[in-house]
């Protein structure tokens, strides 16, 4: 997979080169809007991560020249401009997905490959060892065990099923599966109780513990936990 990331930022630049290519993604990065731009325009990224205040050309503008291009490559803008209307501006001009700095750099993987999954077939079972979601069924079962769960708690499985390795934060469940673009604190406890509550069903019964705290960030579900 090839990321583009036009970002002036040094620091942020590297930081997020470096995560990529850790993740095994081939990297190109452009320091200013022009050369944005001319990579945007010349390369077939299959994502593109832009920052909104560049030098030399406008982040909006880059956005939308590429989409009146016809270009539909995915775009994650990241950007220090946190209202409202630069959001809605950011999104009604293409942006597929809109982060805010500063961010955690993980949330910036995990949205790049939530977009990247876009457009696919979404698959009819989700599987993480021997736990198994059978979406059209609405069906869990965990080394062969159904298990009861809430429409809720189902949405909540089948969100970090879906994202299986990869750190998943509470913006994301708050924008994703609970469909609230402010998120707030309450929120944020109604989060932990539904994870704590998910937990105690698909978890405690097991010796290996499939959900996992990432602390200060959010959580992860993976094969092989604790």
């Amino acid at each position: 997979m090839r990321v583009l990331i036009i970002e002036d930022e040094a620091k942020v630049a590297r930081a997020l080169r470096t995560a990529f290519e850790r993740e095994k993604f081939v990297v190109s990065l452009a320091r200013d809007g022009e050369e944005g731009f001319f990579l945007a325009s010349k390369e077939e990224p299959d994502a593109i991560l832009l920052d909104l205040g560049l030098p030399r050309r406008d982040g909006i503008e880059i956005l939308a020249a590429l989409r009146k291009q016809g270009k539909k490559t995915p775009v994650l803008v990241i950007t220090a401009r946190d209202t409202v209307e630069d959001r809605i501006l950011g999104l009604d001009s293409g942006a597929d997905d809109y982060v805010v700095k500063p961010f955690a750099v993980a949330e910036v993987l995990a949205r790049v490959r939530a977009l990247l999954r876009r457009g696919r077939e979404p698959a009819a079972r989700l599987e993480v060892g021997d736990l198994v979601l059978d979406r059209a069924a609405r069906r869990v079962t965990r080394g062969g065990t159904a298990i009861a769960l809430t429409p809720t708690e189902l949405a909540l499985l089948d969100y970090l099923m879906a994202h299986k390795e990869e750190v998943v934060t509470r913006d994301m469940l708050a924008r994703d599966v609970w469909q609230e673009t402010m998120r707030a604190t309450p929120l944020d406890n109604v989060i932990d109780v539904h994870v704590a509550r998910l937990r105690k069903k698909i978890d405690e019964p097991f010796a290996t513990k499939l959900i996992q705290t990432v602390r200060g960030v959010g959580f992860v579900l993976r094969e092989g936990g604790a």
